[in-house]
C-alpha cells in the first residue's frame, strides 16, 4: 500500500501570501512524513482551487521538499498551448530530479473552460489531442503533428524531462470504460467515488491490464478520501464538520453563480459524506479501521487522503499529518 495527498488548495480566511505560506508549509511535513506524492486540483475563477496555475505553486514545492513527489490531478489540457506546456513539464522534472507527477484531464467544470472560449463538447477531443501532442514533444527531439486542433513542422525540443521516456501520466477516472482506458494506456489513476463505484473501476482496471500487458505489475489505483485524524473521535469529527462545509461552499461557487447543477456534487455537511464513506473522521485506529475496510472493498492500492480543506488551520492539519504517519500508515502498510 502506497500513502498520498490530494489537495484542493481551496482558500480560507487568510490573506493569499499567508495562504500560501502556510500551504507549502503543510507540504513539507508531508515530505517529512514519508508520503509517496502530493497531487494538486487545477481549477479557475473560484475558491476551490488557489493554483490555477499548477506549475508556478508546484516549483514552490519542488524547492521546500527533498523527497516528495508531486504533479498536478489534473492539467486541464483544453486550457493550454502543447508546446508551453511540454516545456512546464520538463522544468519542474528537472528542477525537482525527476519527481514530477503527470496528471491530465479534460476539465470537469463547463464553467471554468468555458471562461477561457472553449466549447464544453470541445473538451474531450481537444484533450486526446493535446495529450498526443504532449506525449510526442516529451520523447522526441523533433516534433512534427498534423491534428484538427494543433499542427507542428520540425519543431526542435529544446528541454527533455529528467524521467524517461517521460513522468509517470495519472488521470482521474469516473466510470469503467475511464479505467479501461487507462489499462490500456499504462495511466495511474484516483478515483474518489463511493464504493462500489470505485470496486466496478478496479475491477475493470485488473482485467483490461491483465489482457493488455499481462503479468507486469500493477500501476497505483487510488481511492482518495477527506481524513481528519486526532486523538478522539470526538475531536477530529468536531474539525470535520466545522471545516466541511466551508470546503463545500467553494465547490459549489460557481454552480451557484450561474444557478446551474454542481458537477460531481458532493452532500453540504461532513457527516452525509461520512456515512457515504468518503469522509473519514476519528481517532488513530478509528480512520485505521475504517481505511482498511474501504481499500479492501475498493481494491485500490493507493491511498490517498484529503488532509487541508475548508478552515482547519495549521496545527490542525499538521497533527492529523503526526497521527496518520506514526499510526495509521504502519497499521495499512
Amino acid at each position: 500500500m502506497e500513502f498520498g495527498i490530494f489537495d484542493h488548495v481551496d482558500r480560507n480566511a487568510l490573506a493569499l501570501s499567508d495562504f500560501y505560506e502556510m500551504r507549502l508549509k503543510i507540504v513539507e511535513a508531508y515530505d517529512r512524513a514519508g508520503f509517496r506524492s502530493y497531487h494538486i486540483a487545477e481549477h479557475h475563477a473560484t475558491p476551490v482551487g488557489m493554483a490555477p496555475s499548477p506549475s508556478v505553486f508546484l516549483s514552490a514545492v519542488a524547492q521546500r521538499t527533498k523527497r516528495l513527489r508531486f504533479g498536478p490531478l489534473v492539467y486541464l489540457l483544453p486550457l493550454y498551448h502543447p508546446l508551453r506546456l511540454i516545456e512546464e513539464i520538463c522544468m519542474l522534472d528537472q528542477l525537482s530530479g525527476g519527481r514530477l507527477e503527470l496528471g491530465v484531464g479534460r476539465g470537469v467544470s463547463p464553467i471554468e473552460v468555458g471562461y477561457y472560449g472553449i466549447a464544453p463538447d470541445d473538451r474531450v477531443p481537444i484533450y486526446l489531442e493535446t495529450l498526443q501532442v504532449i506525449r510526442a514533444g516529451l520523447t522526441q527531439k523533433t516534433l512534427d503533428f498534423e491534428g484538427r486542433f494543433h499542427r507542428f513542422r520540425a519543431v526542435p525540443m529544446e528541454l527533455e524531462p529528467y524521467q524517461r521516456p517521460h513522468p509517470p501520466i495519472w488521470v482521474g477516472v469516473e466510470r469503467p470504460d475511464g479505467a479501461e482506458r487507462a489499462a490500456r494506456d499504462g495511466f495511474n489513476f484516483v478515483s474518489a467515488h463511493p464504493l462500489p463505484e470505485v470496486r466496478a473501476i478496479t475491477d475493470a482496471y485488473r482485467a483490461t491490464w491483465a489482457a493488455t500487458h499481462g503479468t507486469k505489475p500493477l500501476p497505483l489505483m487510488g481511492l482518495a478520501r477527506f481524513i481528519v485524524v486526532a486523538p478522539s473521535d470526538d475531536e477530529a469529527l468536531a474539525i470535520a464538520r466545522r471545516a466541511y462545509p466551508k470546503w463545500q461552499a467553494s465547490l459549489t461557487h460557481l454552480a451557484r453563480m450561474h444557478n446551474v447543477p454542481t458537477q460531481n456534487p458532493r452532500p453540504p455537511d461532513f457527516d452525509a459524506i461520512r456515512h457515504g464513506g468518503r469522509g473519514i473522521a476519528g481517532s488513530p485506529a478509528t480512520v485505521a479501521a475504517e481505511l482498511r475496510k474501504q481499500l479492501v472493498e475498493a481494491g485500490a492500492n493507493y491511498c490517498v487522503g484529503q488532509f487541508a480543506f475548508g478552515d482547519m488551520t495549521l496545527a490542525e492539519v499538521t497533527r492529523t499529518i503526526d497521527l496518520f504517519a506514526r499510526e495509521v500508515m504502519p497499521a495499512l502498510a
